[in-house]
Formats: structure tokens, C-alpha cells, sequence
């Protein structure tokens, strides 16, 4: 099933798995979502060969340097715009810092890009007797969200060999709190430590962007109840 269908960057994957399907309400906080994202896109340019990560010595990963290895356009219109903010920076960036800054308005455009792809589409609905309008946006086809959920279902079944996109998106999953709503039978915090250690076993610099992105959605989460 899966591979008729294109795969997604993994930023817009996060957002379909971060909402109810039926309802299009997130399933956590937008700005740890857009985190998540954010981290995302940096995955997806490191797989793309575009980004590096360094040095490599003690710090810790959240405060890792982000090099680029090439400035070539990669064609998504998100991904490009990330390219240069990280190559016309004054200073080389850190990951925390680019995930601070590049999430701050990506859950509206990444928003607005599902639905310019016809993957989303806007309602407004009425509710209190039509005294309170709410905007909702739903899935056109639930098939995205199906089918990147059954590629982390036939992960943590040890049914596929997770390449590294897969393997990607199930250690931002698990940092974000998002296995419970992945609809499988498994114990929210087995199939957590299950994606986590599926994810521990690629790329360095992946699991250094993702330890960030649990980070600062850690910090984001002590600054909101503090």
C-alpha cells in the first residue's frame, strides 16, 4: 500500500500523526509539535546530504554546530528556506537555536503547505448556537496518516527493516509522546522505548537532532508550567 504513495517529508508526516483524523484537533501542544518539526526538516536535509553536525565532543547535542555541506536547493519549499536561514546566519547556528527559530511560525506553514498540496482542507464550523466560529483543518484522504503509521506498525512488529526515514520519524514520535496515538496494541511506554531503540541504531546525527528536539520540548514544557 505504502509504496504507491509518495513519501512526505518528515515535518508534514509529524503534523498528520500530531492531529486527530476526525477532528483535527492536535493531539499536543502546537509549539512542541512545530519542535518536532523543526527537527524534521533537519533530518531531512542531513539525509539529503545537505547539513552536517559538529564537533563531536562532550556538549551536548542541542549545542552542536550546523554545517552545511551543500547550499543546492532541494526543491521543497520549507526545506530551501531552512537551507538559508542556516547559510546567511551571522554565526554558524547551533541545533537549539535553529529549532527555537525555525519552529516559530512552522506549524502554520507546513499548515498551510498541506493544504495547497490538497492533503488538507479548511472548515469552519459553528459552535454555541453559532455565536463561536472554529476553523478545523481535516485530512482529505486519512491514507497519509494510515500508511506512516503502519510503516512504524511494521517496525515495532520487526516485520520491515527500518530505513533511515522511518527510523527517523519513530525516535521524533517517541520523544514527542505521540506512540499512544498510534493506534497500536502495544503499551504506550513498551512500544516508546521500543521506537527509541529503533531509532538509537542510525545515523549519529539523527539521534543528536532528536535528543535536541526532546530537549527543548522539555524546556518548552518546564517554561509553560513554571
Amino acid at each position: 500500500m505504502s509504496a504507491s504513495i509518495p513519501q512526505l517529508p518528515l515535518r508534514d508526516e509529524l503534523f498528520l500523526l500530531g492531529h486527530n483524523d476526525d477532528t483535527g484537533q492536535p493531539h499536543l501542544h502546537r509549539q512542541a509539535l512545530a519542535l518536532g518539526m523543526a527537527g524534521g526538516v533537519l533530518i531531512d536535509l542531513f539525509l539529503a546530504g545537505r547539513i552536517t553536525l559538529g564537533p563531536y565532543d562532550d556538549r551536548p547535542a542541542a549545542d552542536r554546530w550546523l554545517r552545511l555541506n551543500s547550499d543546492q536547493p532541494v526543491g521543497d519549499l520549507i526545506a530551501d528556506t531552512a537551507l538559508a536561514a542556516i547559510r546567511y546566519s551571522r554565526s554558524t547556528p547551533t541545533v537549539k537555536a535553529f529549532l527555537r527559530s525555525f519552529a516559530d511560525d512552522l506549524y502554520e506553514r507546513t499548515r498551510a503547505g498541506l493544504v495547497a498540496a490538497g492533503i488538507l482542507r479548511h472548515t469552519a464550523r459553528r459552535r454555541l448556537g453559532g455565536l463561536v466560529r472554529a476553523d478545523a483543518y481535516l485530512a482529505t484522504d486519512t491514507k497519509w496518516a494510515v500508511v506512516a503509521r503502519a510503516r512504524l506498525r511494521y517496525l515495532a512488529a520487526g516485520r520491515e527493516q527500518p530505513d533511515n526515514h522511518t527510523a527517523a520519524l519513530a525516535g521524533l514520535v517517541a520523544v514527542l509522546g505521540l506512540a499512544d496515538h498510534l493506534y497500536l496494541d502495544d503499551d504506550t511506554t513498551t512500544l516508546t522505548a521500543h521506537l527509541k531503540t529503533i531509532a538509537a541504531q542510525h545515523h549519529r546525527p539523527i539521534r543528536e537532532i532528536t535528543a535536541a528536539v526532546d530537549a527543548a520540548v522539555g524546556d518548552l514544557a518546564t517554561a509553560t508550567y513554571r
